[in-house]
């Protein structure tokens, strides 16, 4: 059994006199200000194979408290249980029941099952309230990925003359299979001699003749 909202707050909860527990306050506000934004979370929630009855699981309320914990202070589950369980800001912000520390896995199988639709149901709610306050248009957004190592070589101007040089010549192969009546002299061999020497020769001055064959 699941419950959307944790009923009663304890008067113990309080935020700690920092910015962080400031921050966390603010948060906390906000999102008592907007239950609606709970509906999306409470439905990904509700597993059909869950019966009404048995122990009560973290509450709809708490686990999109925790997911917001985990992301705005960039946390692994293992440290989010941590934190969950040594921090009073944390504990005070998550509204868990007391004495209640959820694992690592706990909040892995609960955090893992917010969809994408119910994210976008919660930044729209954010952003509305943003444009209301004027401090935000939506009008751009900032996106940030991972970084993975990938076999492309790193693109200085000789090597891509060279890339184009060698792009060119297959489109020329191509139109001269298909049409047969293309016209044209294959330079590839010097441009890679050109591109080469590009890349060992020092000084600018030398390389500057180099550039003039190779375009």
């Amino acid at each position: 059994m699941r419950t959307k909202r944790t009923s009663q707050i304890s008067i113990f909860d309080q935020f700690a006199d920092h910015e962080i527990g400031r921050e966390l306050a603010a948060m906390s506000h906000w999102l008592d200000a907007h239950p609606k934004v709970l509906d999306g979370v409470a439905k990904d929630l509700r597993a059909p194979s869950v019966k009404a009855t048995g122990r009560l699981g973290m509450s709809a309320e708490s686990v999109l408290r925790c997911t917001l914990l985990k992301q705005h202070r960039q946390l692994s589950y293992k440290e989010l249980a941590f934190h969950l369980m040594d921090s009073a800001s944390f504990q005070a912000f998550a509204r868990l029941p007391v004495g209640f520390a959820p694992k690592k896995s706990t909040l892995q199988a609960n955090i893992g099952a917010l969809s994408a639709t119910t994210w976008e149901a919660i930044n729209q709610s954010v952003l509305s309230d943003a444009k209301q306050a004027r401090v935000e248009s939506g009008k751009m957004m900032r996106i940030d990925s991972t970084v993975t190592d990938s076999p492309i070589h790193e693109p200085t101007d000789s090597t891509l003359l060279w890339d184009a040089m060698r792009v060119m010549v297959k489109l020329l192969r191509w139109a001269e299979k298909m049409h047969g009546t293309v016209q044209w002299h294959n330079h590839s061999r010097v441009a890679k001699k050109r591109t080469v020497a590009i890349r060992y020769t020092k000084g600018a001055s030398k390389k500057v003749p180099l550039y003039k064959d190779l375009v």
